[in-house]
């Protein structure tokens, strides 16, 4: 039975809902019944994909409606159409059945489908003999879902999709198109309005800013060269080797002769070098993930499965991953699963209703950032997240996560008045729901790729960051120690004539530095808005400036914890970080800037080579004082140990006057040799130091210390 006229003129309209009962193959008692929507087509005849031609549908409507009667059962169907003088064929979307099964629609369901990229956005299939694209959006409460694109003249009348009402997620498969087709989703809401177009939340690519198509694409490569490096990391307790990370943000660390973004081909052939040349063992971008607002810094993304366009296509970035991987240097991704800008093409209000965040602004509005916080405690939203965390580890190679903004998401207080919050239903401010999110995707990330990290910015006393889920942690494997780094470059930024009267802004960090597995950041938070760079927080004139700078890089790099440091901080950038120009390289020819970039790398080889300055990083057994309460002369020092390797003593003398013969306790009588001395002349220093080394007797050395400088001392053997 045909139905009637006013259905017909919905399906034309653009306002049917189900578009799958009245469109492509239906089987009948006079054979089946073909209705087929080819806008321009003045005449089409029905063909099989073999090319068996099955019979000619009659025009029944001006605006491309064809119907008509075949013999053969209902099967995949293409279309010779003509028109205007000119004929094409066209693929019947209608007549394919759908591409997700009943496994699918359980596993979505429950939320624990860790393969949703597998499933969910635009994806180059071959089905049912046909090779075309399947699209699956979740938009639960739109009363109709359409696909758009360059494919359909973006006219949401021509493919309505399939909806799966028992998981919400409406799906098409659309033949004969492939990669690189530029496509949103028209949504209607509940009650009919239609939605601004919206981007694909799971798109691999992106239309390059201001432009916010999604774009379908394959996320990164095929063939990859980094067994070794990942068999590696999979092997090791990255808390015991040295993991020194080099922060950088991917717009701005260089540009083009053009002064346009580099693309990822040509940044791995300057920045992997580059890395490579310095010591560091990663690096850390900034997001990556497709954001519309260039000085969000990535922060504010509307495509978390998507590199962003600003730097080539996407196999781009798997190739520099793989590049990196192939010189010894992991990538690690700054991840943004906190909040989301609401952009109209964006998550917010994504069907017409709050369906990725919470109605409530209390709980769904972030006021420092003006963003949409995530309803992590729905299913459905825990499962994106977690996915898209599984998604960069196993599509891209990525070695690890650094998970923005933890404590925002810890508690519903954050940044809130007294008014502006609701209690969880223990009256209490913990968003327990963003801990049971955090432990999931830790448990996802270290159930299923080996080898992978995940480290929190987290700025509160949260007890258990990282520590095991098991164990009632949160289940990342480090945090950002911020106690250290606000409490250490206060004390840097003082005179040195006032800095006895805050000598526990350096000693108090260690009363905690092992109560979890920390990572010391001077991060790219530290030199923007006004802050200066870190060469312009030390006191002085310039050359006292660039001692405290090298002092400080000294005792970092001798503290326990993993290193972190921002780009253009490893040659004393002058001037604050902009992401709108390149970094200062010209700097470079400066001797004074070259010698703390010689530091740097010096640094990062000591380190590297050394195990007792990394092997025990988050173990107590790692540190122990030798001198804690010297506040008078402002000196520091510390043994570092490690199972099996000779000690480092890190001592620190923070004043401009050198101290000569002063006792420094050791605990092996014998030869002491100075690897390091953050004065030697090679980096820009007075020169003053230890002609090479000391010798301990009765368990203490007299040693040279050079004003606003970090010496190290490692033990070599005993006296003869």
């Amino acid at each position: 039975m045909k139905p009637d006229t006013s259905a017909i003129a919905a399906l034309l309209d653009g306002t049917h809902a189900d578009p799958f009962s009245l469109l492509g193959p239906h089987a009948g008692p006079k054979g089946t019944f073909v209705r087929a929507i080819v806008p321009g087509a003045e005449t089409i005849e029905a063909f099989s994909l073999a090319g068996k031609p099955l019979g000619v549908l009659a025009r029944t409507d001006d605006r491309g409606l064809f119907e008509g009667t075949i013999k053969q059962k209902p099967q995949p169907l293409r279309y010779l159409a003509t028109g205007g003088g000119a004929h094409w064929w066209a693929g019947d979307p209608y007549s394919f059945g759908p591409v997700l099964g009943p496994i699918d629609d359980l596993l979505i369901a429950q939320g624990t489908h860790f393969r949703l990229f597998d499933k969910m956005g635009a994806h180059a299939v071959k089905h049912e003999g046909a090779s075309g694209v399947h699209f699956a959006v979740w938009a639960p409460n739109a009363a109709r879902v359409a696909l758009v694109g360059d494919f359909n003249d973006w006219d949401g009348r021509r493919n309505p999709m399939r909806r799966r009402a028992d998981i919400g997620v409406w799906e098409i498969f659309i033949p004969d198109i492939g990669l690189g087709r530029a496509y949103k989703y028209q949504i209607n809401a509940g009650d009919g309005t239609m939605l601004p177009l919206k981007a694909d939340p799971f798109a691999f690519a992106s239309e390059l800013r201001p432009a916010t198509a999604s774009i379908v694409a394959t996320p990164g490569k095929t063939e990859w060269g980094d067994d070794a490096h990942r068999a590696h990391w999979a092997s090791v307790d990255p808390r015991r080797v040295p993991i020194s990370i080099y922060e950088v943000h991917a717009g701005s660390w260089d540009r083009d002769a053009d002064g346009w973004f580099l693309t990822w081909d040509a940044l791995a052939d300057k920045l992997i070098p580059y890395v490579v040349e310095m010591g560091f063992t990663h690096i850390e971008f900034l997001p990556i993930s497709e954001h519309p607002y260039d000085p969000s810094w990535g922060y504010q993304t509307t495509g978390l499965y998507a590199p962003s366009a600003r730097f080539g296509d996407v196999a781009g970035f798997a190739r520099f991953v793989d590049g990196a991987h192939r010189a010894g240097i992991g990538v690690l991704l700054d991840w943004v699963p906190a909040h989301f800008p609401t952009d109209a093409h964006g998550l917010a209000h994504f069907d017409g209703t709050a369906l990725y965040e919470h109605e409530d602004p209390r709980l769904g509005f972030h006021p420092d950032w003006n963003t949409a916080i995530y309803n992590f405690g729905r299913r459905e939203v825990s499962s994106f997240l977690v996915n898209n965390a599984l998604f960069w580890a196993e599509a891209y190679h990525i070695d690890g996560l650094r998970v923005d903004a933890v404590a925002s998401m810890l508690y519903r207080d954050y940044s809130r008045a007294g008014d502006e919050w609701i209690p969880n239903e223990q009256g209490g401010r913990e968003n327990w729901e963003a801990v049971e999110f955090l432990r999931a995707m830790n448990r996802g990330v270290y159930g299923q790729h080996p080898g992978v990290i995940t480290v929190a910015e987290e700025s509160t006393t949260w007890p258990g960051v990282s520590r095991p889920v098991h164990e009632d942690g949160l289940g990342f494997g480090f945090k950002w120690n911020m106690g250290f780094m606000h409490d250490t470059l206060a004390y840097m930024a003082r005179d040195p004539v006032h800095r006895r009267f805050h000598h526990n802004e350096i000693t108090f960090g260690l009363m905690y530095a092992f109560t979890e597995n920390f990572v010391l950041p001077l991060s790219h938070d530290e030199v923007v808005h006004g802050k200066g760079s870190l060469l312009t927080k030390m006191p002085g004139d310039d050359w006292q400036k660039f001692a405290n700078l090298r002092a400080y890089y000294g005792l970092m790099w001798g503290y326990p914890g993993k290193k972190l440091l921002f780009m253009g901080q490893e040659f004393a950038q002058r001037r604050e970080w902009s992401e709108e120009r390149a970094l200062d390289w010209d700097l470079r020819g400066a001797p004074a800037h070259e010698g703390v970039r010689t530091l740097v790398r010096d640094l990062n080889r000591l380190y590297r080579e050394t195990p007792a300055l990394h092997a025990r990083d988050c173990e107590g057994e790692g540190f122990e004082w030798l001198l804690a309460d010297e506040a008078d002369t402002s000196v520091f020092a510390w043994l570092r140990n490690a199972p099996g390797a000779n000690p480092v003593a890190v001592i620190c003398n923070m004043t401009p006057v050198p101290h000569h013969g002063t006792r420094i306790p050791l605990p092996h009588d014998g030869h002491w040799a100075e690897i390091l001395n953050s004065d030697a002349a090679a980096y820009g220093g007075s020169g003053i130091g230890n002609m090479g080394g000391v010798d301990a007797l009765h368990g203490a050395a007299a040693v040279t210390l050079p004003p606003l400088a970090t010496i190290m001392l490692e033990y070599q053997h005993a006296g003869s």
